[in-house]
């Protein structure tokens, strides 16, 4: 496989950020030539042949969540992504920044890959019967259903999940056997065809793992190479099994009204399906 420039040299997390800040709307009408990268685009009269990527954004989803995998989808070969709304306005993250979609739920073509983020606006969308139904009906379709960190909750809501291994941020494990899913504490679980991330920065590593299984670990190796992802954090307590009660205990009490209210929502559900 030949690896672009592009693909080799990726411009770092900046680029996402752009995004992030509302700027896809600048790249929207961008037309790919073979030798770029494939714009983000809510254009669909040019997808026919191209790999087709899904990514749900919403109200309340946290930054990363998304940035991750998106510094990588758009770089893969013949791929093009889609950044779908529940309708096609501006979103906020949960650190109010705010987000443009590039197309409507509605909208959206024939998709090959569903992903969504987590965050604490996952919360609202357990109950939310159109992004349910979405992904409920797009997913026979689909060669793929992911997701990275409370995304996979969303995931199981929507019956995706029942008898699946996954991944999900260490808050939300105990929700996932709730929608018959079974918890894995791994950064990346792959089984079968769904592919989960755990928390947040998991995005990372789940959008090169999936890369990877694209289109081979040379290319996924080169894009890593160029992000220049190397983890040498300055703190040693970036998951529960290394950190101190004391700090898991403040995670907690500060998460506390959202981890209740996401376990009262699971249990509804639950009980509505027997």
């Amino acid at each position: 496989m030949k690896i672009t420039r592009r693909q080799l040299l990726g411009t770092g997390l900046a680029s996402s950020t752009l995004i992030l800040q509302g700027c896809a709307a600048q790249i929207t009408n961008a037309a790919p030539t073979r030798s770029e990268s494939p714009a983000i685009s809510n254009a669909t009269s040019t997808t026919a042949k191209k790999f087709q990527i899904g990514m749900v954004v919403f109200e309340g989803m946290t930054n990363l969540d998304l940035a991750g995998p998106l510094e990588i989808f758009p770089r893969l070969p013949d791929t093009q992504v889609h950044l779908i709304g529940r309708e096609n306005k501006v979103i906020h993250t949960d650190t109010g920044m705010p987000f443009l979609p590039t197309i409507s739920m509605d909208d959206a073509p024939k998709l090959d890959l569903l992903f969504i983020g987590g965050g604490d606006g996952t919360n609202t969308l357990l109950e939310d019967e159109k992004t349910l139904l979405f992904f409920a009906n797009r997913a026979p379709d689909a060669k793929w259903i992911t997701s990275v960190c409370t995304g996979a909750i969303v995931l199981g809501a929507a019956g995706l999940l029942n008898g699946y291994k996954a991944a999900t941020h260490w808050t939300a494990m105990d929700i996932l056997p709730y929608f018959g899913a079974e918890p894995v504490h791994q950064r990346v679980v792959v089984d079968r065809n769904r592919i989960t991330g755990g928390g947040v920065t998991a995005g990372i590593d789940f959008g090169l793992t999936l890369a990877a299984i694209l289109h081979g670990p040379i290319l996924a190796q080169s894009m890593q190479l160029g992000m220049e992802y190397d983890p040498q954090p300055p703190f040693n307590t970036g998951s529960p099994k290394k950190a101190s009660q004391e700090l898991i205990n403040m995670a907690l009490d500060y998460q506390a009204d959202a981890i209740q209210m996401r376990l009262a929502i699971a249990k509804r559900i639950a009980q509505r399906r027997g």
